[in-house]
């Protein structure tokens, strides 16, 4: 039975690959959009005018994806964070942030699938996308593991501002910014910690890559600017005047993705955790 459904769901994902190919064959021939039009007209973010941003207040539901829940926080996507169709977060997300559409259908119907809900005809509140091991996973760059701190819609600020204070890159104005190595350094470092202070710690080849898409798109929709992804990160809030830097009139698909997906992966060197030895003859107290 495992082996028919695992099948059946490769079959399932094949012509959304195949035309996730097309749109980035689309994205080789056509111009991109023009810088204040990467948001469509009529949508919240257009020429970056975005919602009011409303805090999360007690009894609403978030998950452990910050853009959702930045969605969530903007009325993007329903405040509360409730009763939020599969099928509305796939709109919501690909004319926010500039994702193709191959992409935004995939995650959220894998998302339905661990839920064991249907993509197109059902909704869950945000907090359920947090399931362990379904897209949330072990060391995170944003949230204590699972087993620490069983709440995920919320992130664990000394993980954020640690990633935010690794950045080594300027842009082109001067900007700090991430680079793929600065990711790849701290997805080492906090593997690394993960490993050594979660006794029930778990990451399998498939959530190392999703943690490496998921810290790639710092990269790729905010270009790594780290005065963009600190309101981001840490307020989970959308900075007024942003938008999507990819600009690709398709929008960023997984062929464009990978290319910095992988880099960033590959580059992953998890160095084990070392603790102090007191002196000989110490007791080790302070």
């Amino acid at each position: 039975m495992a082996v028919s459904s695992s099948a059946g769901k490769v079959l399932e994902d094949i012509p959304i690959f195949v035309w996730d190919a097309w749109l980035a064959l689309v994205n080789l021939v056509l111009p991109n959009k023009k810088v204040g039009t990467v948001v469509p007209h009529g949508n919240p973010g257009f020429e970056g005018k975005w919602p009011d941003f409303v805090p999360p207040k007690e009894g609403d539901s978030r998950s452990c994806c910050p853009a959702l829940n930045a969605l969530a926080n903007h009325g993007i996507l329903p405040h509360d964070g409730k009763n939020i169709k599969f099928t509305e977060m796939t709109d919501k997300v690909r004319t926010t942030f500039n994702f193709a559409p191959s992409f935004c259908l995939f995650v959220p119907t894998f998302a339905a699938n661990t839920l064991g809900k249907n993509y197109k005809m059902d909704a869950c509140d945000l907090a359920e996308l947090s399931l362990h091991n379904g897209i949330e996973h072990d060391a995170s760059l944003t949230r204590q593991d699972t087993k620490l701190d069983p709440d995920q819609g919320k992130p664990h600020l000394p993980f954020v501002h640690g990633l935010l204070g690794s950045a080594t890159g300027k842009d082109k104005d001067g900007n700090l910014t991430l680079t793929e190595a600065d990711l790849s350094r701290f997805s080492g470092k906090r593997r690394a910690e993960a490993r050594a202070t979660n006794p029930d710690f778990t990451l399998d080849k498939f959530h190392k890559m999703f943690g490496s898409a998921n810290s790639s798109t710092l990269l790729t929709i905010f270009g790594g600017k780290v005065s963009d992804l600190e309101p981001f990160l840490v307020e989970e809030r959308i900075p007024e005047g942003w938008e999507p830097k990819i600009r690709s009139p398709m929008g960023l698909t997984f062929i464009a993705f990978n290319h910095t997906v992988l880099k960033v992966e590959n580059g992953i060197k998890e160095e084990p955790v070392v603790q102090a030895v007191p002196p000989e003859g110490s007791n080790g107290a302070a």
